[in-house]
């Protein structure tokens, strides 16, 4: 729970102050008090002294800004709104004619600081949950100086420097372990509960907290590019990048407010001197039409309502950059996927082995794993993180790289030949093709072919009820891109369950694609949005080109923060369905407090105009109607972890 600051605190126990005061004085004036205690009219200034109390000490700040404003030349605001409808209210006393109206008035500027208060709290507690984000800024780094473990500030250490992490310390800088063994808690940025384990040659990023034993860590980034710094900029410039909804609220308050003064102006005068009417009667409507127009429920519950949605994203490790982004995703109909990295982990793994002849699929993985030791192709870290033997240098005499075609070595004096159908051609060895899905390793030995092995990218847990759940959220079309081949490309699909596949893509292609996909979920749906979803690294100009680019796994990936409009901070696409969730929520409770607000608001001003609503009725469509929305906006930052 959001605990109220020292400021909010002081605002609280006045408001409580004079909430008691105004009882008493209601109670003293509904008792016939006053009539007992003075003659007429000093009954009536006595009454205004004693609603004079509470009002000044609930609402003398409120005074004291719209004077500074209208010095300033800010005139038209919430502030000389409530003054001068409030002391409208009070110089009604200059008609003793009339009923007084002083209770009103200070019921007025009591419940509208009840609702600025409730507005503060309700910012606060969003904001908490964005700061919450932003304690993952390390204040310290230790480093080791003249044999003496010293904290220094972050700004300080250069790449290439050793850090100490202490266990229960936040890593301060990204870096490589060198020394140490520990499990790291990422909850921060990803929003997972369950910890990393980081060993010698891992690497760590800056933001998580070291949990079980000391690190020690080579640094690769100064602090100003290191994937926290990064964070803390996107979070922070969040707020300046407004949605549509929320820019047509703030030009609407510009002009409505000085409309409806002026509105509240002609109706308090013109029908008195125009028609002979009363005085105090039509200044009292004008009053309450004025205290009816402040328009506080939308321009303090839209944006708040955005605000709470980008913290409550943040929450689940989610990053929104503004609320344009967030308006926007909430409008997604086309998702299209990078396949490498963001549906599939990106990293190979054998398979399958198929020996043939006399050779055994033992000794086939060895002798490739041996021919494959010196190669730093992932294809060939795979084969060599299959074989659970260990290499053994002295085994091979000789190995050579054939570009586009594979490896040939000299292990245990045979030649070994690890590569595709153009190499086991070369060397005359007799191959066949297989119907299978993946890399296919062929393997020759001294000119006899000795079987294949299959190379392959997984597929990530959730992919599927990740696709799943965005059908649930009411995506249109799923559609995937990719370099890699047809065949592999259409399996990995149809597993998943994804409407369009487009394989053996370069990256220049995936920007046409993308511009055609653009096109036709305009066709479609002129108001649909598309979203394309990568690993950010190497998906940059299609991530910029898509309405929202949504980049995932972006521990660490600049290139993933710098490109896209949405980061999901881990690995799991499934989190794609939650993010549009998340917007789709925040833009109900948007038009949920629009729709009310104003027709609330529109029924009493019409109300007031005809002179039926009195200035309580005001107070609830000015006041009441504010904290409702507050309230409702709240609801956006309430994301379940």
């Amino acid at each position: 729970m959001t605990t109220l600051t020292d400021k909010q605190i002081r605002w609280r126990n006045r408001i409580i102050v004079a909430l008691v005061l105004f009882v008493i004085a209601f109670a003293i004036e509904k008792a016939g008090l006053l009539e007992a205690w003075f003659d007429t009219p000093s009954d009536l200034y006595a009454e205004l002294v004693l609603f004079l109390v509470p009002y000044l000490v609930a609402g003398y700040d409120v005074l004291l800004k719209a004077a500074r404003n209208i010095g300033r030349g800010q005139v038209f605001d919430e502030n000389f709104l409530m003054s001068v409808a409030t002391i409208g209210a009070f110089a009604l006393v200059l008609f003793p004619d009339t009923e007084p109206h002083m209770a009103e008035g200070a019921a007025v500027m009591l419940f509208y600081q009840v609702g600025e208060l409730f507005q503060s709290y309700a910012v606060g507690k969003s904001r908490k949950s964005i700061s919450d984000m932003m304690d993952i800024a390390p204040e310290f780094a230790n480093i080791m100086r003249d044999g003496q473990l010293v904290q220094v500030d972050p700004y300080e250490v250069s790449p290439g420097d050793e850090i100490v992490v202490k266990p229960g310390e936040r890593i301060p800088l990204d870096g490589v372990v060198v020394d140490g063994r520990s499990q790291v808690d990422t909850a921060a940025l990803t929003g997972e509960s369950i910890p990393r384990g980081a060993n010698p040659g891992d690497e760590v990023i800056s933001g998580c907290v070291n949990l079980t034993g000391a690190l020690t860590v080579r640094v690769t980034k100064p602090f100003e590019d290191s994937t926290v710094s990064r964070i803390l900029e996107l979070v922070e410039n969040a707020a300046d990048k407004k949605a549509r909804t929320e820019s047509f609220i703030t030009r609407f308050a510009r002009y409505y407010t000085p409309a409806v003064v002026g509105v509240a102006a002609a109706l308090a005068i013109l029908p008195p001197l125009l028609f002979g009417q009363e005085w105090a009667d039509w200044i009292l409507r004008g009053l309450t039409f004025l205290v009816v127009s402040c328009p506080c429920a939308l321009v303090i519950s839209v944006p708040l309502s955005f605000f709470g949605g980008i913290g409550g994203a943040s929450r689940i490790g989610i990053l929104v950059k503004g609320s344009n982004y967030l308006e926007a995703l909430a409008h997604a109909e086309t998702v299209v996927f990078d396949k490498t990295g963001t549906l599939t982990n990106g990293t190979f793994t054998v398979t399958a082995i198929h020996a043939e002849g006399d050779t055994t699929e033992d000794e086939l993985l060895a002798l490739a794993a041996h021919a494959e030791s010196l190669s730093n192709h992932p294809i060939a870290a795979s084969v060599r993180q299959a074989y659970a033997g260990p290499l053994d240098p002295a085994r091979i005499q000789q190995a050579e790289e054939v570009s586009g075609q594979g490896i040939r070595a000299v292990v245990d004096e045979r030649e070994v030949l690890v590569g595709n159908g153009r190499l086991m051609d070369a060397a005359g060895a007799a191959w066949h093709d297989y119907e299978l899905v993946g890399t296919i390793l062929h393997v020759a030995v001294d000119g006899v072919y000795a079987g294949h092995i299959v190379i392959a990218d997984q597929v990530k847990d959730d992919a599927a009820a990740a696709i799943a759940a965005l059908r649930k959220a009411g995506a249109r079309k799923t559609v995937m891109l990719t370099g890699d081949r047809a065949d592999v490309a259409e399996a990995v699909a149809a597993s998943l369950g994804i409407d369009e596949v487009r394989a053996e893509l370069l990256p220049q292609d995936k920007v046409a694609q993308v511009e055609a996909l653009l096109e036709a979920q305009a066709q479609a749906n002129p108001k649909g949005r598309l979203a394309f979803v990568g690993d950010g690294i190497n998906d940059a100009p299609v991530l910029t080109r898509a309405d929202i680019g949504i980049a995932m796994g972006a521990m660490g990936s600049d290139a993933a923060i710098e490109a896209a409009d949405v980061v999901l901070m881990d690995d799991r696409p499934s989190q794609i369905a939650r993010a549009i969730s998340v917007a789709r929520k925040t833009m109900a409770i948007v038009w949920e407090n629009i729709v009310f607000a104003l027709g609330v608001k529109l029924a009493v001003l019409a109300l007031a105009a005809v002179g039926i609503a009195n200035m309580w009725m005001a107070v609830f469509a000015d006041v009441g109607v504010a904290v409702i929305a507050i309230l409702n906006a709240m609801r956006a930052m309430n994301v379940r972890k």
